[in-house]
C-alpha cells in the first residue's frame, strides 16, 4: 500500500505544507535543519507508528494548540489529529475514528535512522526492542503478552522493593504469571530469530560482496528450550537476593542478542562500514518479514542512509529498495539518484 500525498499542519517545522509522493522512490533533499527528518517522521506517524524522536505531543509546532496530518493512500484516506491540551491523538481512517490503531489498521513501515547503528553495539534493551517491535507486528498475540509481562514485572518489583520476608508468599503468584508470559515472549523471539538466521548471511554477503558468515544468537542464562520452567526455578531460587536488591534479576527483560560475524562478536570486531551494512541487512529482513506477514509491502524510511556507504554498497542496496515505496533523506541528491535506473521523485526542501 502506497501513500500518494501528505499534508502537514502545525507539525514540527511545517505550518501548512503538502507533498505529492511517488509509489516507488522519493528522495527528500535539502540542507541540514530544512525539515527532512520531520517529513519522514510525519510519514511514520500517519502510518500508525509512534515517533522515534519524541512524545507525540512534542511534534506540535511551538506555541500551537494542535497538529494535523492528512494522507491519501491508493485505497483510502487517513488523518492524524494531535491536541496539546488535553494531550490526545485521534486517527481517522475512511471516516471512522480510532484512539489507537490495531495492527491491521496500520500501514507496515520499516525505519532506518542513524541511531539504529547502536542496535549492534549499544545497550541490550536496544536489541530487545528491535526484536520485540518486529515481533509485535507479525505475531498478533505478542503485543498483549508484552504489555502483560511489563505489568506483572512491575507488580513483582514493587513487592520486592518492600524488602520484607513476608512478601515471599505474595510474590509466588507473580512468579507463576511472570514465567508463563515469559515463555510466550521467548518462544516468539526464537521463532523470529530462526527466520532472520535463515537469510541474514546471504543478504549480508550480497550487500557487502563478501563471504562473511552472520548469525544472531539469543543470549540468556536460562534454558531457552524450557524457558518457563527454567525462569520459575530461577525466580524461586534467587528470592532472597532479589528482596535485597529490590528488582527481578532474570527474565526476557534481561536477555540479549549476540550478533556474530565469522565467529566474532560484531560489537568488538566489525568496522563502521560492516556495522552499517549489517544494520541495513537487518532492516531489509525486517521489511521482507513484514511483507510476508501482512501481505502488503511496507514503507521504507531511510534517514541519511547513503552517507557512509561506498558506491558498490549503495548500488547493491538500491536493488532491494525497488520493491517498496521508499523515502530517502539526503543533503546531496546526486549521490542517491545515480544509483536508481528508474526516475525518482525529488522533494526539495529549503531552510
Amino acid at each position: 500500500m502506497a501513500i500518494t500525498d501528505i499534508r502537514l499542519q502545525h507539525f514540527r517545522s511545517y505550518h501548512d505544507s503538502s507533498f505529492e509522493l511517488d509509489g516507488k522512490v522519493n528522495i527528500i533533499v535539502g540542507p541540514n535543519a530544512s525539515g527532512k527528518t520531520n517529513l519522514l517522521e510525519a510519514i511514520l506517524m500517519i502510518a500508525g507508528a509512534t515517533s522515534w524522536r519524541a512524545k507525540t505531543s512534542e511534534t506540535i509546532s511551538f506555541n500551537k494548540p494542535w497538529a494535523r496530518l492528512d494522507a491519501h493512500t491508493n485505497t483510502g484516506q487517513r488523518t492524524l489529529k494531535i491536541i496539546r491540551e488535553p494531550n490526545s491523538k485521534t486517527y481517522e481512517i475512511d471516516n471512522v475514528n480510532y484512539k489507537r490503531l490495531a495492527i491491521n489498521k496500520r500501514l507496515p513501515v520499516c525505519l532506518f535512522e542513524p541511531n539504529h547503528l547502536l542496535i549492534l553495539s549499544g545497550r541490550p534493551e536496544l536489541r530487545r526492542d528491535y526484536l520485540d517491535d518486529l515481533a509485535e507486528q507479525i505475531y498478533p498475540e505478542f503485543g498483549l503478552a508484552r504489555r502483560q509481562y511489563q505489568r506483572a514485572l512491575a507488580q513483582r518489583n514493587s513487592l520486592l522493593k518492600q524488602g520484607r520476608v513476608s512478601a515471599k508468599a505474595q510474590i509466588f503468584s507473580w512468579n507463576i504469571r511472570l514465567a508463563e508470559l515469559a515463555g510466550q515472549l521467548v518462544a516468539s523471539r526464537l521463532s523470529l530469530l530462526a527466520q532472520i538466521n535463515s537469510k541474514i548471511s546471504d543478504l549480508y554477503q550480497a550487500l557487502a560482496s563478501s563471504r562473511d558468515k552472520i548469525s544472531v544468537n539469543y543470549a540468556s542464562p536460562l534454558n531457552t528450550s524450557h524457558y518457563e520452567t527454567s525462569l520459575l526455578k530461577n525466580l524461586e531460587g534467587n528470592i532472597d537476593e532479589e528482596l535485597a536488591r529490590g528488582f527481578t534479576l532474570a527474565g526476557p527483560h534481561r536477555d540479549d542478542l549476540q550478533v556474530i560475524i565469522n565467529n566474532k562478536g560484531v560489537s568488538t570486531s566489525a568496522s563502521r562500514g560492516e556495522a552499517r551494512t549489517l544494520t541495513l541487512a537487518l532492516k531489509i529482513l525486517e521489511a521482507q518479514t513484514l511483507e510476508a506477514s501482512s501481505g502488503s509491502s511496507p514503507l521504507l524510511l531511510l534517514d541519511d542512509v547513503f552517507s557512509e556507504l561506498d558506491g558498490a554498497r549503495r548500488q547493491k542496496l538500491t536493488k532491494y529498495l525497488s520493491n517498496y515505496q521508499t523515502f530517502i533523506t539526503t543533503t546531496d541528491a546526486d549521490v542517491v539518484i545515480q544509483h536508481f535506473t528508474t526516475s525518482a521523485n525529488i522533494i526539495p526542501l529549503q531552510n
